[in-house]
């Protein structure tokens, strides 16, 4: 990794941790932050917060995402997911999917402040065969 990627990558693991703080998770006690990069070098972050109706919790991924797209971004660089706990944390199948669905060649750079491991993934190692509009919309080219 050059010098230049690594500074890259270090500020958006900081603004993940950062993002993190302002979780709201009372029934797991599972923060988690994102940073989303956009193309033109934008951050754009998230966390989770959950819902006593499980079903309604939002994971910081497309919090990001959501709010990036709210605001007319159409095209990623990459992402950093920042969670505790013993092991590094991918997304979620629904977060997979909204990526996929938004930003299917996005970097996925996942990071564990406590062991201050990090892992880089294509978003293509994580969801290998994605659900696409095409598959259930015929007369899409």
């Amino acid at each position: 990794m050059s010098p230049n990627s690594e500074q890259e990558i270090s500020h958006l693991l900081d603004q993940a941790v950062e993002a993190g703080k302002h979780a709201l998770a009372p029934y797991s006690n599972f923060n988690v932050g994102a940073a989303l990069e956009d193309e033109l070098g934008e951050i754009w972050t998230g966390c989770n917060i959950e819902s006593s109706s499980f079903g309604l919790t939002i994971c910081a991924e497309r919090v990001a995402l959501v709010k990036a797209l709210s605001e007319g971004v159409r095209s990623f660089k990459r992402i950093v997911i920042a969670a505790s706990g013993e092991n590094i944390t991918p997304p979620c199948g629904a977060c997979l999917q909204l990526l996929n669905d938004y930003a299917p060649e996005i970097e996925v750079v996942l990071y564990n402040p406590d062991s201050a491991q990090t892992r880089k993934y294509n978003l293509s190692d994580l969801l290998p065969h994605p659900f696409k509009f095409t598959d259930y919309n015929k007369n899409v080219e």
